[in-house]
């Protein structure tokens, strides 16, 4: 059993999502940790090419659950973030992605949203919903989780 990924000190855990454009994965994934980490973990997300907005996809879909994205605007990721976060999530964007020593990285694979139907969304919403939830509880091992968002809508 691998021990919770947590800082080196009392602070708050902090997570970059990192994807190309910044309009899809990494958005999902951010609003999720905000929504389900009650203040506990500090979620950014940044891309390596960021686009203009997010995918309007993306935003009704997670609007259909609840979640507001009106103030999310795509950011450039840039190694100061990556340095000051916990764990930097790499969502597609590979090679592209800056390094930075002493970070843990890891790569999930999920599908771009960009472009897809609804149905397409909301399945790599509901993927990324889980994977964010199992991520909450390793780096808050105490932290009780709401009812998952996507579950409540089914």
């Amino acid at each position: 059993m691998t021990q919770p990924l947590l800082p080196p000190d009392d602070r708050t855990p902090q997570v970059v999502y990192a994807c190309v454009r910044n309009g899809g994965r990494s958005v999902i994934a951010r609003v999720l940790t905000e929504h389900y980490a009650q203040g506990r973990v500090v979620a950014l997300s940044a891309g390596t090419q960021p686009g203009e907005h997010i995918h309007p996809e993306v935003a009704e879909a997670l609007q259909g659950l609840g979640v507001d994205t009106s103030q999310e605007r795509p950011k450039h990721l840039t190694r100061e973030m990556i340095a000051a976060s916990t764990l930097a999530i790499t969502l597609g964007c590979g090679e592209q992605c800056p390094y930075v020593p002493g970070v843990t990285y890891r790569d999930w694979p999920v599908d771009d949203p960009g472009g897809q139907d609804q149905a397409t969304v909301r399945r790599i919403i509901a993927d990324l919903d889980r994977r964010v939830r199992d991520l909450l509880r390793e780096l808050v091992p105490d932290l009780e989780l709401p009812e998952s968002i996507v579950v409540a809508q089914q």
